[in-house]
């Protein structure tokens, strides 16, 4: 969440970079709520103050056997006016911290401003888009001709967008999710984690999913646990209420999870194929770092999701997104989108994001500085390295044959033990 003390001192600043990503945000009530319970706490003060010196007299009274019933009477009277103020502070102060709960990052000054998803910037591109000399097929034509992926059962099973890999389907892609965790932990200095599959209020709040998006999550019933919508979030929050050493940073954590996500918000996209699906694999990018290193280890992450694209040798292209379209706790992001011959564009399969110190206020999580010994906030940042359904769908459709056939990238045939379906 913001920093209340940053609103308080530079509150015209906020409201323009909110407004950046929606005219209608806004930190004005805010700010009055703060204010409101700042007079409160003069009075507090000034009324323990008042006690304390009525208190005193109390004694010296007695000390001259003087009758101090009054003066009781009033002691009382005062602490009942702290209790009722303090009262009335505890109810702004939840009702601040919901406000700040729901009010997202402000974007960093070198975050594009746009109005919609069309106004973010193509940055970068890599290899050309794929050509073909024949009639080629969509990778939902495909996976369902070779067997791949049998979507009818996928939903029989469970229920629209929820899909079933088989045969050598699963097993490519249980091969990208290998070859994504053995690349991170072996050449780019990653720790890998299997952290659990659900999470608690807490730790869904801690980056950024409640309260704000609970409408897109699988919620138990009659328990405090969640599906995860990414293993970004338990993995963040793997540090929560904790201080670190500067010693101990940066950590840089990946990790596979099924990712589930009920995205109420997307009714009627994608609705062929891996693209936009209910439950999906991914294996996650995540970093705790100082915020003194946090541009440059945001930019070191994104290069360790592309990596991965090139090694694959898919087509792709980066984007910075815009203010209008960066996520909720993100404060900049760069998108890497795949090329996909089906829909004749890119289509985002990683968004690499720097969340400043936003998620570690929510959380909790801190360090101390090694020089000065006082704590602060980490910054945190993570990725997709990739989303692998979609990595599935783009293998798939860029390296399908005239002949039928569908190549393996080289990188993964020692995990898949074929060279081609």
């Amino acid at each position: 969440m913001l920093d209340i003390k940053l609103i308080r001192e530079n509150p015209e600043k906020i409201n323009e970079l909110l407004k950046r990503r929606n005219p209608e945000l806004s930190i004005d009530e805010v700010i009055k709520i703060d204010e409101d319970r700042r007079k409160i706490q003069v009075q507090v003060d000034n009324l323990r103050a008042k006690r304390k010196s009525e208190s005193q007299s109390i004694g010296e009274m007695k000390k001259r056997g003087e009758n101090t019933d009054a003066i009781q009477a009033e002691v009382k009277k005062i602490g009942d006016d702290i209790k009722a103020l303090e009262e009335q502070q505890n109810a702004l102060d939840a009702k601040q911290r919901d406000l700040l709960l729901h009010i997202p990052n402000i974007p960093d000054e070198t975050t594009p401003i746009g109005e919609t998803e069309d106004d973010n910037i193509e940055v970068s591109k890599w290899g050309e888009p794929t050509k073909f000399d024949f009639d080629f097929k969509a990778h939902w034509d495909l996976c369902e001709e070779k067997d791949l992926v049998d979507f009818e059962r996928g939903v029989k099973l469970s229920q629209s967008r929820f899909t079933m890999y088989r045969g050598k389907g699963s097993r490519l892609e249980r091969a990208i999710i290998n070859f994504f965790l053995d690349f991170h932990t072996e050449n780019q200095g990653y720790e890998e984690i299997l952290p659990p599959f659900m999470a608690n209020a807490a730790t869904m709040t801690g980056t950024g999913q409640l309260p704000k998006f609970k409408e897109d999550m699988y919620k138990c019933v009659d328990e405090d646990l969640y599906l995860i919508p990414t293993a970004e979030v338990p993995v963040t929050n793997i540090y929560a209420g904790e201080i670190l050493s500067e010693d101990d940073l940066p950590k840089y954590m990946t990790a596979y999870t099924p990712c589930f996500r009920r995205e109420s918000g997307s009714a009627g996209r994608d609705t062929r194929g891996l693209i936009r699906v209910h439950q999906f694999n991914k294996v996650e990018l995540v970093k705790l770092c100082t915020p003194q290193t946090s541009k440059e280890e945001h930019e070191k992450l994104t290069q360790d999701a592309e990596k991965m694209l090139q090694l694959l040798n898919l087509p792709y292209r980066k984007v910075a997104l815009c203010t209008a379209d960066i996520g909720f706790s993100a404060n900049k992001c760069w998108d890497l989108e795949v090329w996909m011959p089906s829909y004749g564009t890119y289509k985002e399969i990683s968004s690499c994001s720097n969340y400043g110190d936003y998620q570690a206020r929510r959380a909790n999580i801190k360090y101390r500085d090694k020089e000065t010994g006082k704590t602060q906030f980490v910054h945190t940042i993570n990725g997709s390295g990739l989303a692998v359904g979609r990595t599935f769908a783009a293998i798939v459709e860029n390296f399908q044959q005239a002949d039928g056939t569908i190549i393996i990238p080289e990188v993964l045939r020692k995990y898949t033990g074929f060279d081609k379906i």
